[in-house]
């Protein structure tokens, strides 16, 4: 049996698909098989799939669409590694990736997920140099929910036991369990993270570096940010029962980080009257990112009032070179 499950979700990405499968088959760590699940494609990714099945450590598996969290439960069900990886198939990872995450697993028992920081890309796989660079040692629920460390769903390595913790089946589900909540089309990984944080005692520690290459896309999110606000909120109402006091005394905060962030997205879309408007509904539910992160939280503040009051064209090229994420 492999020792590393490698999960790729996939639907129509047969454009970046080679690039993903290459970095993975690179991989400096070589006892692992990849689990490509074709979520029901159009375009030619299962083809692409086969034309890399002459290693046989690239399986294929078909099924039809069931969005992100579907085929990443698929891919969970059909692992046959006790360590499981993902990367989505328009990233890559560096040669050492995979080595770094099972040496850590390996020297820290009580570590479930394994992280690691990420390098932005563009749509042609050029490096941006901007980074996620998150907190990485003595992460606690609250971490995950105000900031997620892990930061994308390319970034972790885990212990495939951490979803033997989770794995429950709905009533209608005849095929297989559930550990990420398929009923969420967006913050599907924040929900599973703090889901896995307040119900087990594994711990979530990160490594140093930046492992994974991380795709931008270039089309804007601000129309989506709605869309992404209820989906946060949707998770914080199913998880709350879980520990409501958990939820009374970080929820101001964590929602105020959610705003945040949604602010600096508008800002890289260049919407400010967006980006304002998720500003001040930030500074009104809690004061905390101003304490914690004072700088971040400035430079949101000034970028998201400049763009509205100046407009995107004078602040077009600054914002394109140096970037809003996280």
């Amino acid at each position: 049996m492999p020792y590393v499950s490698i999960v790729v979700p996939a639907y129509n990405v047969a454009r970046t698909l080679p690039e993903t499968l290459r970095a993975l088959l690179a991989q400096s760590f070589v006892d692992f098989e990849i689990l490509v699940i074709d979520d029901g494609s159009t375009d030619e990714t299962a083809n692409v799939v086969r034309g890399f099945q002459s290693d046989d450590r690239v399986r294929l598996i078909s099924q039809r669409n069931r969005g992100l969290a579907g085929a990443r439960n698929s891919g969970i069900a059909a692992a046959r590694g006790g360590l499981i990886g993902f990367c989505d198939a328009d990233d890559t990872w560096e040669p050492e990736k995979l080595n770094i995450h099972v040496r850590h697993l390996h020297a820290n028992p009580d570590v479930g997920v394994s992280y690691s920081g990420s390098a932005l890309m563009d749509e042609e796989s050029i490096q941006l140099g901007r980074y996620q660079s998150p907190r990485l040692l003595a992460v606690r629920p609250e971490h995950i929910f105000k900031r997620n460390p892990i930061g994308n769903g390319s970034a972790p390595v885990m212990r495939r036991a951490v979803f033997d913790a989770i794995a429950y089946r709905p009533a209608f589900e005849a095929e297989r369990d559930w550990y990420f909540d398929e009923t969420f089309r967006q913050s599907e990984d924040i929900e599973c993270w703090l889901r896995i944080a307040l119900t087990t005692a594994w711990c979530f520690e990160g490594v140093e570096g930046h492992l994974t290459n991380y795709r931008i896309n270039a089309s804007g999110l601000s129309a989506n940010t709605d869309r992404q606000l209820a989906s946060w909120e949707n998770m914080v109402t199913k998880l709350r029962p879980i520990n409501p006091t958990f939820f009374d005394t970080h929820e101001a905060a964590a929602r105020s980080y959610q705003y945040r962030y949604l602010a600096r997205r508008a800002v890289s879309d260049l919407d400010g009257a967006r980006a304002w408007d998720h500003v001040l509904l930030s500074l009104q539910q809690s004061h905390r990112p101003v304490l914690e992160e004072p700088m971040k939280t400035v430079q949101t503040v000034v970028a998201a009032a400049a763009l509205k009051i100046v407009g995107p064209g004078a602040l077009r090229p600054f914002l394109l070179a140096k970037g809003t994420k996280s």
